[in-house]
């Protein structure tokens, strides 16, 4: 299953490392924890609407390029193939085999 917020995480992770920022700088702009900040990007925690605007202002980033960003790369997930295992043969049973 996607996880939104995990795809919503990678994609601030994304922007914050395009702008060379650490998760410290970010957090203290944004005013949120440091810790928060962190399980934000790695899909921990769900983040409200009023902590994402809040992220996305110290980003200096609309928070609807974000979301537009996150809604393609659900639908290109959506789109992938699902991997099955292949099912592996029991153990083979000989039988008797006459000449």
């Amino acid at each position: 299953m996607i996880l939104l917020r995990r795809l919503l995480g990678d994609v601030l992770r994304e922007r914050r490392r395009d702008q060379g920022r650490t998760l410290r700088e970010v957090s203290a702009a944004a005013r949120v924890s440091l810790g928060y900040l962190s399980e934000v990007e790695r899909g921990q925690k769900e983040a409200s609407s009023e902590l994402l605007g809040s992220i996305c202002e110290a980003l200096d980033v609309p928070l609807s390029e974000v979301l537009r960003e996150v809604s393609d790369n659900l639908a290109l997930a959506e789109s992938l193939p699902l991997v099955h295992p292949v099912p592996t043969p029991g153990p083979l049973h000989v039988t008797n085999v006459a000449a």
